[in-house]
């Protein structure tokens, strides 16, 4: 078996650019091996926050992000500027904010069978958990968009039951 040939990163997003922005925002490089390795663009505004049973691993190569976390039972913004890299630790809810022109890739290891993802959502005042969805992920992007879609358009899913807030659908960035 021939070995493959280096990639070079900067052409494969110019190639793919028109991928890097919405609707779509993402493009896997590299999903049948062992890790999967994806490329995002910005703008996005997420208010689920990821709940990763392995690390995860950022490279910011064009522009400056967030990486909104829950630390301790708050929210904290962890900067990653562009060139800088960042490894995530395992169970840590992580909600990924990225203005518009920016380009990261996150490598990520693939999961096995019956590995679950789980995706929370907090109250933006009291920083309660409002919702936790646990799936078996086929499909990153599909998955993530349906459990967005249905929190954007249920007012009573995005009410605490704490404090009573009504939570934004879509969140700014």
């Amino acid at each position: 078996m021939a070995l493959p040939l280096p990639l070079n990163l900067n052409s494969w997003i110019e190639e793919h650019r028109d991928l890097l922005s919405p609707p779509t925002g993402a493009k896997t490089i590299w999903e049948d091996t062992d890790f999967i390795v994806t490329v995002v663009g910005g703008p996005n505004a997420r208010a689920d926050f990821h709940d990763d049973t392995l690390e995860e691993l950022f490279y910011q190569i064009e522009g400056d992000i967030t990486l909104r976390v829950i630390d301790e039972g708050r929210r904290r913004d962890i900067p990653v500027r562009q060139g800088e890299i960042y490894l995530l630790p395992p169970h840590v809810r992580h909600s990924p904010q990225r203005p518009a022109g920016t380009v990261g890739m996150i490598v990520e290891r693939q999961r096995g069978p019956g590995v679950v993802d789980a995706f929370e959502w907090y109250c933006e005042a009291c920083d309660d958990r409002i919702v936790r969805r646990e799936v078996s992920v086929q499909s990153l992007a599909g998955d993530v968009a349906t459990m967005v879609r249905t929190w954007q358009e249920d007012e009573e899913l995005r009410t605490c039951s704490t404090c009573g807030y009504v939570n934004s659908a879509q969140p700014e960035i």
